[in-house]
């Protein structure tokens, strides 16, 4: 019997910050999701559904009120499509304008999602796919504002969809999370296990009832000591009722070239970490660019061949 963590989610970054868009069509998106089919991938989330003013789908309220661009092509509507076709679950990302990066407040962030939210269900909601959604304003620390936003928007989403499931993937504060803008690849002033947990505890209990899984980003903490934050975290998420999955990094972030395909080793390190923790479900970040054999970079289809022939999965080129 095969106990292994496998992946079997991912997200999907079409708007980022700091990645490289590899400017994909109908087609390279549906060979992708025939890739992720064949690794077992059943669930794949919007990683948001606009940042700042781009969009991935033509937002009628964030263009009127935030002035965001005209997006040529509705994703959300295509990428439902595809999740309809190979029988996947979609997970709808909430929009970043980009105000908590800048101020530190995440409430600035909480009216306009309110919208959007119940812009998104109305518009895809029908889809056979759209079966949870994801708020994309990732937290680490009781930052100002953060409970009560994630409280909201975790609720308005149940309210407007008839209690589909809301996750989060926030991030372990620790030595390696560092701003994608500085030279340095860690920082003396990294959270304790005992920080982490006295936090963690508050953050939950002011978010029970309105987010039903948690996926900790796993990359900033060292391997070594992973499985002791993990353990931690999947103890809070029982104690509040909420499920621990865990978002697998497919990108390595001990190089100071930001960000390249993980080495295999590492990422198997890390599914061992979650697999001895508890952690229900294994997501990552991301297949697309990190995974793929059709990325930009030739590292990911690499990582992708190693994880096949690790987990015995045979491989069947696209058509």
């Amino acid at each position: 019997m095969n106990t292994s963590l496998m992946i079997s989610g991912t997200f999907l970054d079409e708007i980022s910050h700091d990645i490289p868009h590899q400017n994909w069509g109908k087609k390279e998106w549906r060979n992708d999701f025939m890739h992720m089919k064949q690794m077992g991938i059943d669930t794949v989330v919007l990683i948001r559904s606009g940042y700042e003013k781009f969009l991935t789908y033509p937002s009628k309220y964030l263009m009127d009120t935030q002035g965001c661009f005209r997006p040529p092509v509705d994703l959300v509507q295509q990428f439902l499509e595809l999740s309809d076709e190979f029988g996947m679950q979609f997970y709808f990302g909430t929009y970043d304008s980009g105000a908590y990066w800048k101020t530190g407040d995440m409430s600035l962030e909480l009216d306009c999602n309110l919208r959007v939210i119940e812009e998104a269900y109305q518009t895809y909601g029908h889809h056979k796919s759209f079966q949870g959604w994801y708020l994309s304003l990732e937290l680490s620390r009781k930052t100002k504002g953060a409970v009560n936003t994630i409280a909201r928007l975790g609720k308005h989403c149940k309210e407007v969809s008839n209690g589909l499931p809301v996750f989060i993937s926030p991030w372990i504060d620790g030595k390696k999370a560092i701003m994608t803008s500085e030279g340095v690849l860690t920082k003396p002033n990294a959270v304790t296990l005992e920080q982490h947990q006295k936090e963690w505890d508050g953050i939950f209990d002011g978010i029970k009832g309105a987010i039903d899984v948690v996926a900790f980003q796993d990359g900033h903490v060292d391997y070594e000591d992973l499985e002791e934050y993990l353990v931690i975290n999947k103890s809070l998420a029982d104690k509040y009722g909420i499920q621990s999955w865990t978002n697998v990094e497919s990108f390595d972030r001990d190089m100071p070239i930001k960000f390249l395909p993980i080495k295999f080793e590492k990422l198997l390190l890390k599914l061992e970490a979650a697999r001895r923790a508890g952690c229900e479900k294994a997501i990552t970040f991301e297949f697309s660019h990190f995974m793929s054999p059709q990325s930009a970079y030739p590292q990911a289809g690499h990582l992708y061949n190693r994880y096949m022939e690790h987990f015995g999965i045979p491989t069947i080129a696209p058509k």
